[in-house]
């Protein structure tokens, strides 16, 4: 197949946001160099940003090379956005703000403390357990970005703070990153690169929780009672509060919370329906401020704008895609994805696999699964890593997580989800 020029500015396009997304740390110098410009210079900064911003270089691209055709240079914008669909990116805007809303933290956490509370060890012990295993298994209702503050923030205010040895904490980060990577496939609509497949392969969650959910449910708690084990003693020398159980949410606003939830997640195809929901949503919130901490609209948009312009970016790049992935039996395949994961966001890659025609389902399986393998090498391996990281770095020596020391971390569980996906 001979390619376009769009095709190949598009490939190229691709390739720097890739590289954009190495670069951050760059940019994040130039905003302490340059404070009366940190304002753009952190947006450059933020990983998310890199596709949005280089999708949008693409269409200026489209525009200037249709300006002198019949259809002109607006329509051909439109056109090629129309031909793209952005469920995917509306609905994890949509979901986001809602799942991550306080009266359905409050429930997620209050189901943690009640399950913590059975586990038959140590209450320090079965804390931490509970946290590692059962938040990241919730990503798959409350979505993974969610799912990722809840359990940074009570491992934040649990362990963290109570001065960790260096040991633990890189264990903790690195089990926490690799269980919300494969903890939220029991369900189609709460993993971005699940749900960027899920519609075009027809993927329901009946369809993840019997082929994969099972195993990765089976990973995530042997990574929880493997490092829970390994550091049984230092666990110990924590206390852990007791928690007030009442709230200042009543309970009849946390069951219409979990309304707004679970209607969205029904129109999950209907973006008209679900985007209707979050106005009502939004509209409560504003009515009742004092149900409701700041809502997550930076941090959703800014994943949504990471998708979308994945989308946008992705309609040129099938053209060298087919040809490659047609000479890889599955077992590269999976190995492949869990090592490009490291390097670039997971939705990316299962994005540019559901552009291509004719896989076989094993094909398919082992790219779903080798990318949500790999999402917990890298800060940048998948999306609600830097949301982790953020809130939990502060506490790490210099403020800073150190990639290697986190690569390792990461290494035995992911060495587990290997062989939960690939063996069992």
């Amino acid at each position: 197949m001979t390619p376009t020029t769009l095709q190949i500015i598009g490939a190229i396009l691709f390739a720097v946001a890739v590289l954009h997304t190495f670069s951050v740390s760059f940019f994040a110098r130039l905003a302490e160099k340059h404070p009366s410009h940190a304002g753009l210079w952190e947006l450059f900064a933020e990983v998310e940003f890199a596709f949005g911003f280089w999708a949008g270089i693409l269409l200026i691209f489209i525009a200037l090379t249709a300006i002198e055709t019949e259809e002109g240079s607006f329509r051909a914008v439109t056109q090629y956005l129309e031909s793209r669909s952005f469920t995917e990116p509306l609905f994890v805007l949509t979901i986001m703000i809602v799942a991550a809303s306080k009266p359905v933290l409050l429930f997620a956490s209050a189901t943690v403390q009640a399950i913590s509370r059975i586990v038959p060890v140590p209450r320090a012990i079965a804390f931490y357990f509970t946290t590692l295993a059962v938040v990241p298994l919730l990503s798959s209702f409350i979505t993974e970005p969610a799912a990722m503050a809840l359990a940074a923030m009570i491992l934040k205010e649990a362990y963290y703070r109570k001065a960790m040895s260096p040991r633990l904490m890189y264990a903790t980060l690195g089990v926490l990153f690799v269980n919300i990577s494969i903890g939220g496939t029991l369900t189609s609509f709460a993993a971005p690169p699940v749900l960027m497949v899920a519609s075009t392969w027809q993927w329901d969650s009946w369809f993840m929780l019997t082929h994969i959910g099972w195993r990765s449910a089976l990973a995530v708690f042997v990574n929880a009672l493997a490092v829970s084990w390994v550091f049984r003693k230092e666990l110990l020398r924590f206390e852990i509060e007791g928690h007030n159980e009442r709230s200042d949410v009543p309970p009849p606003v946390i069951a219409l919370h979990l309304v707004f939830l679970s209607l969205i997640v029904f129109f999950v195809h209907h973006p008209h329906v679900f985007i209707g929901i979050l106005l009502l949503f939004l509209a409560f919130a504003r009515a009742y401020p004092r149900f409701h901490d700041r809502l997550i609209l930076r941090e959703s948009l800014m994943v949504s704008c990471f998708l979308a312009g994945l989308v946008t970016l992705g309609g040129q790049q099938s053209w060298w895609l087919q040809p490659l992935l047609s000479t890889m039996d599955s077992s590269t395949v999976y190995y492949g994805a869990t090592a490009l994961t490291a390097i670039t966001d997971n939705a990316a890659l299962t994005y540019l696999g559901s552009l291509v025609q004719g896989l076989s389902d094993e094909f398919k399986y082992a790219l779903v699964t080798g990318a949500v393998t790999g999402g917990g090498l890298t800060v940048i391996a998948n999306a609600p890593n830097p949301a982790g990281m953020s809130i939990l770095q502060g506490h790490f020596k210099g403020g800073k997580v150190n990639p290697l020391g986190l690569l390792a971390a990461a290494a035995l569980p992911t060495l587990m989800a290997i062989a939960a996906f690939r063996f069992v």
